[in-house]
C-alpha cells in the first residue's frame, strides 16, 4: 500500500512540475495549430507539447486557446514576460494574445491529489438556495451558448 501512495504522490509532483513549466495563450486565431505556435515562440523557448483546449460551448471544433508546454520553469516565465510586455501576434490575429501561467485545472489529463479525497453530491430541487443558484448558472450558460453561436454566424 505504502507504494502505490508513493507512486501517486511522484506522479503528482511530475503533473506540477508539467504545470510549472506551461502557460496558456488565449485570443488565438482558428487558422492557428500546434506548429504555427511552435514557430511563433521558437524566438523565446523551446516548445515540448502543444494541446488546444476544447470550447464545449458552442457545437464547432473551434479553438481559441491551447496550453503550451516548454523546457523549463525559466523559459515559461521569459516567456510570459516578452508575451506580456510586447504585443504578441500569432497566426495573423489582429489583436495581440493573451498568456498567463497555466492552472492544474486547466489540464483534462490531471492526475488525483494524494490524500484528497473528492466529494460531490448531487442538487435536487428540494435543496432550497444551492438549486436556485443552479438554475441561474444553467440559464447564463445556455444564453452565453446563443450569443456564441450568433457570434460565429455573423463570422
Amino acid at each position: 500500500m505504502a507504494t502505490s501512495d508513493e507512486d501517486a504522490k511522484k506522479v503528482y509532483a511530475d503533473f506540477e512540475n508539467k504545470v510549472k513549466r506551461t502557460i496558456y495563450i488565449d485570443h488565438l486565431s482558428p487558422q492557428v495549430t500546434g506548429s504555427v505556435i511552435k514557430a511563433a515562440l521558437a524566438q523565446c523557448a523551446n516548445v515540448v507539447d502543444v494541446e488546444f483546449i476544447v470550447n464545449y460551448t458552442i457545437p464547432y471544433d473551434i479553438p481559441s486557446a491551447a496550453l503550451v508546454e516548454l523546457d523549463d520553469e525559466i523559459q515559461a516565465k521569459a516567456t510570459l514576460d516578452l508575451m506580456n510586455d510586447f504585443p504578441f501576434i500569432i497566426g495573423g490575429m489582429p489583436r495581440p494574445v493573451r498568456a498567463i501561467r497555466a492552472k492544474p485545472e486547466m489540464f483534462r489529463d490531471r492526475p488525483p491529489r494524494p490524500g484528497f479525497k473528492k466529494e460531490f453530491r448531487w442538487v435536487k430541487q428540494g435543496d432550497g438556495t444551492e438549486y436556485e443558484g443552479i438554475k441561474k448558472l444553467r440559464n447564463l450558460a445556455r444564453r452565453q451558448e446563443a450569443e456564441n453561436l450568433a457570434l460565429i454566424k455573423v463570422m
